[in-house]
């Protein structure tokens, strides 16, 4: 109970905290048994998240504040997420390395086609190398060199410091004479059969990929994920076949704060088909672990062509805005037609001036997205703000764009996104983090004038005890400022608010070994 019910929802009975709060980290799964692999359609998906009511939520009824989170109002270390770069901050080279850094594969040898499919958005081999390690080789479209490969890599990156699960991404250059075909190979072609992989398959494949002037291929190299394929998680309900998935997917804060990480990177793709389950072993428990796969659609790119102007700005099929363009005859001219998008083919249409962090849309309704509340958009803009300039100057480098105006306009449209976003979500809430008593005083910091956005207002600090059984608060005469009170009970509490009286944060102090401890935070707005 303490690690899924959301730190407000609570009805009064019972204690608020418990002897091991605040929890950093789940329990340990319990193992799961069978788990079936399942595939889901693109089409229905569109449609139920377009026209249905997929959460099955009141439209009218107050969105839930996220659960999945501990006391201190943070998600855990989980199958989902896990604390990284602004809970435990990395080195640059930590950063560029992200989830391996270290395996690509072998420059030497040949590669051994296991798997290969010439249908789909992405055709590409599976391919073993000399070492004996798979990877999947996906291409870029042949009038747009590097622009999918690129983000797929520099966005996995991006996405492993915001602390998702995600596949050890490379870029690479192939020689075609280094594949070699598996007896028994098959191939999947565009209409769904299935027939034994040729040679000439493998040329008329490479036939529609760019080619360098070496003579090479171009090639993202993602390295397979371990454990048994359980297919793409939804971003609501819950996995029934798993024993540890017992939060609605819509109300996990983990992904609805990933809404601001999309954004960032102009993620328009987020949906379940680029997401995948897997059941892995660790430290002996048998769980299914959940990833974020195919980044190939962002910074611009549209996989195979350049993604449409509209691309963040209106859903794929959105009623308010094609009534205006009916009735006015197109000449209401919305903002995404007013974007400037440098010509850069290996970018796409990518851009900074027009975002608006707070308004950003998928390609269509996402209910984890669409339950986002101020506190979820904090959670996640402070930790794209703690990636900065020098970091993702770096982490840009990874996609090895051989257009250095490309390279530049990427890394200018993700600091520009980035400061946006920090602009707009620090005031949402009063932007107060880091909480820690020393000395005997109650210690924070203001993001918002940490990063520069908005000076730090006064404060104001009322302090209570707080009893843990019926959650009543006795104001705690005399007392004032940030110095901790002395008092014997075991919890009292800061209510602390600035020049905005509605945004505030209650911090809640334990009294344990004759030391005062942050147990859990509350944020309003």
């Amino acid at each position: 109970m303490a690690v899924l019910a959301p730190l407000a929802a609570t009805d009064g009975r019972g204690p608020r905290f418990y002897p091991d709060d605040p929890l950093h980290v789940e329990p340990p799964p319990r193992n799961v048994g069978k788990v079936l692999g399942r595939k889901f359609s693109d089409y229905y998906d569109f449609f139920y998240s377009s026209f249905g009511n997929p959460s099955g939520r009141d439209p009218r009824a107050p969105i839930p504040r996220a659960q999945a989170v501990n006391t201190l109002d943070e998600a855990m270390d989980s199958a989902w997420w896990q604390r990284r770069h602004y809970y435990r901050p990395m080195t640059v080279d930590q950063l560029v390395r992200g989830p391996g850094g270290d395996t690509p594969p072998s420059p030497t040898g040949k590669w051994l086609v296991t798997r290969a499919k010439s249908e789909g958005i992405t055709p590409g081999f599976t391919i073993r190398d000399e070492k004996d390690n798979e990877y999947y080789l996906k291409f870029d479209p042949e009038e747009h060199p590097e622009m999918a490969s690129a983000p797929d890599v520099l966005v996995a990156r991006l996405f492993y410091a915001l602390g998702y699960n995600v596949p050890d991404n490379y870029i690479v250059e192939l020689d075609p004479d280094r594949l070699e075909i598996r007896k028994g190979t098959k191939l999947k072609d565009n209409l769904g059969r299935s027939r034994e992989l040729t040679s000439r398959d493998v040329t008329e494949i490479m036939m529609n990929v760019p080619r360098k002037d070496n003579g090479r291929y171009r090639a993202l190299a993602s390295r397979t994920i371990p454990g048994e394929w359980a297919g793409p998680y939804r971003y609501w309900s819950t996995r029934k076949d798993d024993p540890n998935d017992t939060v609605p997917h819509e109300h996990r804060r983990d992904l609805r704060g990933l809404s601001v990480a999309a954004a960032w990177v102009n993620h328009d793709d987020s949906r379940s088909v680029n997401t995948i389950d897997f059941v892995v072993e660790e430290n002996g428990r048998r769980f299914v672990k959940h990833y974020l796969i195919d980044f190939g659609s962002t910074l611009g790119s549209g996989t195979q062509k350049a993604n449409s102007p509209r691309s963040g700005f209106e859903y794929l099929w959105e009623f308010k805005p094609a009534l205006v363009q009916f009735f006015t005859f197109g000449l209401v001219v919305p903002e995404w037609a007013k974007a400037y998008f440098p010509n850069l083919p290996s970018v796409g249409r990518f851009e900074h001036e027009k975002f608006d962090a707070l308004k950003w849309k998928a390609e269509y309704p996402n209910p984890a997205f669409s339950n986002r509340l101020p506190d979820d958009g904090f959670w996640m803009a402070k930790q794209v703000m703690a990636i900065g300039d020098e970091a993702l100057r770096a982490i840009v480098r990874t996609g090895e764009y051989s257009d250095p105006q490309a390279e530049a306009w990427v890394l200018e449209c993700l600091i520009k996104r980035r400061d946006k976003i920090g602009r707009a979500f620090f005031n949402e809430v009063l932007p107060l983090d880091r909480f820690a008593v020393d000395q005997g005083r109650l210690q924070f910091e203001h993001l918002g004038a940490k990063h520069g956005f908005m000076k730090e207002p006064p404060y104001r600090v009322e302090w209570a005890v707080f009893d843990n059984l019926t959650h009543e608060r006795s104001p705690i005469g005399g007392a004032a400022g940030f110095d901790v009170p002395a008092s014997g009970a075991e919890f009292i509490v800061a209510a602390i608010r600035g020049d905005e009286p509605r945004k505030s944060v209650d911090v809640f102090l334990r009294l344990r070994d004759g030391r005062r401890e942050v147990a859990g935070i509350e944020r309003h707005w």
